[in-house]
């Protein structure tokens, strides 16, 4: 076998030892539906809590809250942000459904 073809092979085995394995629970898999979020912070985490306000109704339960470090927000928004530009290169742009007014999430 060729010296450069091993090398090859064996920094291909170290990146596949490397990699990360996401794992997704059945109970999770279906995922829960948000229509609003609120964003808090403090000087070493972001909470973001995802909350479905259903139309006409009082109250509008938590469906799920994040907590994350202020680097993996910054990586979060970063991503969000790669997705959204692929999203609008493929189905067109965005728009605010109310000019002017972004209701559903909020930063405290």
């Amino acid at each position: 076998m060729n010296y450069a073809l091993c090398i090859r092979i064996i920094m291909a085995q170290q990146e596949n030892q490397n990699q990360l394995q996401i794992q997704l629970r059945p109970e999770v898999a279906d995922g829960k539906y948000s229509n609003l979020a609120m964003i808090g912070h403090g000087p070493n985490e972001f909470l973001i809590d995802f909350i479905f306000a259903a139309p006409g109704m009082p109250q509008a339960p938590v469906v799920s809250r994040i907590i994350m470090s202020p680097e993996n927000a910054k990586q979060l928004l970063r991503a969000l942000n790669e997705n959204v530009q692929k999203y609008e290169a493929n189905f067109g742009v965005i728009s605010p459904r109310r000019p002017g007014q972004n209701q559903n999430f909020s930063n405290n």
